[in-house]
């Protein structure tokens, strides 16, 4: 019998189960997909490694909260390419999104507006980010539901900053208006570009709190692994392994009963006995195999955000390493449009491998990666022909607006492959391919979020669609909170492992 079954190998689950396996639980690790990773995973093709999702790990960097990860699992710190930033192109202008706060704060001042109320919105804006990345690395804990995390996420804001907590039924768009500033189209636009990539929301809806961390993601430490995340995963992966820890691959979970000391998990490879289990997949696929107590109680949460998922399209090319040469940065942002809807274009992502890493791409080669977000729905109860029609259609369209950075991008390319929310519905499992989490509102984040535990003891949830939710970040930062719950857990009900365990772990942290 394992201590914790993990059913999800995507960064959530990983990192929970390492977490768990470097302080003495005997954990396992069950992936329905041939490879770990999930929405930042990837693929190979001819000689090129393409991220399917993800393609950077923000804060990995000593003292983030990817950082205190690799910390705590004694693993090293990961090679790869830091980026100073990356650039945003508005449709009238560019901007560089540095990393540097100097750089950036002189950038959004020259392209954006130095006017008093810019300056009042993004001191306004920088002090709410600066707080709260604060909080996120010292282990913030939301939805409050018990006298221990409510002392917690003081401690985490500290008193200082109790006020900022009216901030909580804010959204950008408020913040916006308060400065007078929500019809500056350039400002907009590109705050606008930055919440959508971040929380999945709109300016008017997205959450005040979770979109100025969102905004200022770059500053946190953005780094593409060398060998992109195929990169990663494989470090990860074998560190995980030499724990002591087991990656089950191919091995999709039907059914969870049983209670905590005596979980039954029934997979197409056989069944798994455990003590615990966290279920790192969507909320969606929890309720479908998880004991009915839990899924009774995902019920009220599905039904508010059944219409709150979103997709992506992404373009993968292997090229020429002359048709991406004459950039300064390998990662860029597009818009189009200022008064279009976001997605299907307006709005998408560029990454290309760092020149040199042979893990990604052949010599005198690059990988390519163009993404942008989608409604499901358009991609639904489409006739075969109908499918691929429109996905040459979404895939031309991407990269001809690429072409905007990279003039000759993919006109001599060796791979050019196209993923929908059907490749991702496919290959990860996910409920009609729906990516990243739901888009985050008031009415769904932070307080009013999917919990880490639904009261039945000895499952927890982790991933995306639980707090804090979108993003490689919040994933590892999940991974922590949900951690210190099981192994504070297996403390209390097991005396045996009360003995076995290192003191000055998570579980103390917790108690």
């Amino acid at each position: 019998m394992d201590d914790v079954a993990i059913i999800g190998g995507g960064i959530a689950g990983m990192a929970t189960a390492a977490r768990l396996q470097s302080q003495g639980l005997s954990t396992i690790v069950l992936e329905a997909h041939g490879q770990p990773g999930g929405c930042a995973g990837f693929y190979r093709r001819q000689g090129f490694s393409f991220d399917v999702g993800a393609t950077t790990l923000v804060d990995f960097e000593p003292g983030g909260v990817g950082g205190e990860l690799l910390r705590s699992i004694g693993m090293s710190p990961v090679a790869g390419e830091v980026l100073p930033g990356y650039v945003a192109w508005l449709p009238d202008r560019r901007v560089t999104l540095y990393r540097d706060s100097q750089l950036w704060q002189a950038e959004r001042a020259k392209m954006l507006g130095d006017t008093p109320a810019h300056r009042q919105f993004w001191r306004r804006l920088d002090h709410i980010a600066g707080v709260f990345w604060r909080a996120s690395r010292r282990g913030v804990r939301l939805p409050l539901r018990t006298p221990t995390d409510i002392a917690r996420a003081v401690r985490s804001v500290g008193l200082a900053n109790l006020p900022l907590s009216r901030y909580l039924n804010w959204t950008m768009g408020d913040a916006l208006r308060a400065h007078g500033l929500r019809d500056d189209q350039a400002l907009v636009g590109l705050l606008a570009m930055l919440v959508e990539d971040t929380v999945h929301s709109t300016v008017d809806e997205a959450p005040l709190i979770n979109a100025a961390l969102g905004i200022t993601i770059r500053g946190s430490g953005l780094m593409r692994a060398e060998g992109g995340m195929r990169g990663f995963w494989r470090s990860f992966v074998d560190h995980y392994r030499r724990l002591g820890g087991h990656l089950r691959v191919g091995c999709p979970v039907r059914r969870v009963t049983g209670r905590e000391g005596e979980f039954l998990v029934e997979t197409r490879r056989g069944t798994i006995q455990a003590r615990q289990i966290v279920s790192a997949v969507p909320v969606e696929l929890t309720s479908r195999l998880a004991p009915g107590e839990v899924s009774r109680r995902l019920q009220p949460y599905l039904s508010r955000d059944a219409d709150a998922g979103g997709g992506a399209v992404v373009v993968f090319l292997g090229v020429p390493e002359e048709e991406v040469d004459g950039q300064e940065f390998t990662h860029h942002q597009l818009v189009q449009q200022y008064d279009a809807p976001l997605g299907n274009g307006n709005n998408m992502f560029i990454s290309v491998s760092a020149a040199g890493d042979t893990a990604s791409a052949p010599g005198g080669y690059r990988a390519v990666m163009i993404s942008t977000h989608c409604e499901l729905a358009r991609w639904q109860g489409l006739s075969p022909e109908e499918y691929d029609c429109l996905k040459v259609e979404i895939g031309t369209r991407l990269i001809a607006l690429a072409r905007r950075v990279y003039p000759r991008l993919g006109t001599a390319a060796k791979v050019c492959e196209v993923g929908t929310p059907r490749t991702y519905e496919r290959f990860t499992h996910r409920p009609q391919g729906a990516v990243g989490g739901v888009r985050q509102m008031l009415s769904n984040s932070n307080q009013k979020a999917i919990p880490h535990e639904l009261g039945v003891p000895g499952f927890w949830l982790a991933g995306d669609t639980t707090w804090p939710g979108l993003g490689t970040v919040a994933c590892v930062l999940g991974s922590r909170l949900v951690a210190e719950r099981v192994l504070h857990r297996a403390r209390r009900w097991s005396p045996a492992s009360r003995q076995e365990l290192p003191s000055g772990s998570l579980g103390d942290a917790y108690a």
